[in-house]
């Protein structure tokens, strides 16, 4: 049987900052990410998540949802790249568009990754930051 690239992951100790306002897509995060052992900071607009950021200084890696209420992610990335430009910021869009993707990197978001998620392309691009 063919290993998922989620299990066996021990991410215990980790910490990453879901920056996500829809109930649906929150549910499929923590249930993806519950057998990792990584605690989740969840967040539902761009300003709490720019807070959360500078409150929290053990985040490991952010996963931003792009569009969210009070404040965009791509400002919201903007702001917590401005005071820790080395953490990691996922940028996660249902605007699968080519020059989305481009607007999300020029932002300061290190890699992006488009609605609906495939688990493969989610831990695939998770390990890449998580596992450094």
């Amino acid at each position: 049987m063919e290993q998922l690239p989620w299990q066996d992951i021990d991410w215990k100790g980790r910490k990453i900052l879901l920056a996500e306002d829809e109930e649906v897509n929150l549910i499929f995060f923590e249930e993806l990410l519950e057998d990792t052992g990584v605690e989740l900071v969840i967040t539902a607009d761009g300003q709490a998540t720019v807070d959360a950021a500078a409150e929290h200084e053990d985040i490991d890696l952010i996963l931003m949802d792009v569009k969210m209420p009070v404040m965009s992610g791509l400002d919201a990335t903007r702001k917590i790249k401005a005071s820790k430009p080395e953490l990691p910021i996922i940028a996660q869009t249902a605007y699968a568009m080519e020059d989305e993707k481009q607007h999300c990197l020029d932002a300061g978001c290190d890699d992006y990754i488009a609605k609906p998620i495939d688990p493969n392309d989610l831990f695939t691009l998770l390990k890449k930051y998580m596992n450094k």
